[in-house]
């Protein structure tokens, strides 16, 4: 798993969470639009401040804000399949792309610390 590879993934991922944002707001949805939209496109920006890190420490931060934000969008993405915004070919859809993402961060932030097995 290269870096590149989150790094296209998180943005690809954000394009998508834009394109929800625009649907949600034709149907006049603006709560949880907002923050879905902040959060799915904070993943991206996370994984990009990493690249210039000022160390180790601040390198894993960022990864790490990216992960909790990237559990955020999770809960948002449930929370529109839950009350019927998308369906659930669009949730499960793009759940599994933001678990993938997850799953990444998780490698990339024990690989930085040292805790590869």
């Amino acid at each position: 798993m290269s870096e590149s590879k989150l790094r296209v993934q998180s943005m690809d991922f954000a394009v998508s969470i834009i394109n929800l944002v625009k649907y949600l707001k034709e149907k006049r949805e603006s709560i949880i639009s907002n923050q879905i939209g902040r959060s799915g496109t904070s993943i991206g920006a996370n994984i990009r401040e990493a690249q210039y890190a000022h160390g180790k420490a601040d390198f894993i931060a960022k990864l790490q804000i990216a992960l909790k934000e990237a559990n955020e969008t999770g809960y948002w993405l449930e929370l529109l399949f839950k009350t019927n915004y998308i369906s659930e070919a669009e949730y499960k859809s793009l759940d599994s792309v933001c678990a993938a993402i997850r799953v990444m961060l998780i490698s990339s932030i024990n690989t930085a610390k040292g805790n590869v097995k």
